[in-house]
């Protein structure tokens, strides 16, 4: 789960098997007070990657600077670069994904859409081919994951919680 700023506009491809993908980088701010009480800032960047739906919703309704909470999984890739060496890359694949709205000084949200709440969309696809009719464009709770969706449960014994 983040919290940040968009450091760009979602870079969107179409892939030739039909499926959407998104790209793009998420800012995320820690603040404190330092031991001679001055604050301090850290800035860290997150890649984050949205598939299909999502992917398409990010492409209509996301831009640099907005404020948003992304749920999703850590996952690495590895790859070569142009001189050979292999490399890592740790990304975010969301599996959705909230629009936060600023206050403005009147205290009220700094759009023009009804529900202040960011309640999450339903935007999976229809079986007859129809598209869905999203209650707020501003959010979704897609999964998006090439895993099947029936995964057996495991039931992990109190004690041996890593936490």
């Amino acid at each position: 789960m983040l919290i940040g700023n968009l450091g760009g506009d979602p870079e969107v491809r179409h892939l030739e098997s039909g499926a959407v993908v998104a790209k793009f980088s998420l800012a995320t701010n820690e603040r404190y007070k330092d031991k001679a009480g001055e604050l301090q800032s850290i800035t860290e960047w997150h890649d984050i990657i949205m598939w299909r739906g999502l992917a398409e919703l990010a492409e209509r309704i996301l831009t640099k600077g907005k404020m948003i909470y992304v749920e999703g999984k850590l996952t690495t890739r590895k790859w070569q670069d142009q001189q050979g060496q292999n490399r890592r890359t740790t990304e975010v694949v969301a599996s959705n994904f909230y629009i936060l709205e600023k206050k403005d000084s009147s205290g009220q949200g700094s759009n023009n859409f009804p529900n202040a709440m960011n309640e999450p969309v339903n935007t999976k696809p229809l079986s007859s081919g129809g598209s869905p009719i999203p209650n707020n464009p501003l959010t979704t709770n897609t999964p998006n994951t090439a895993e099947p969706s029936s995964k057996p449960t495991t039931e992990i014994p109190e004690d041996d919680l890593p936490f």
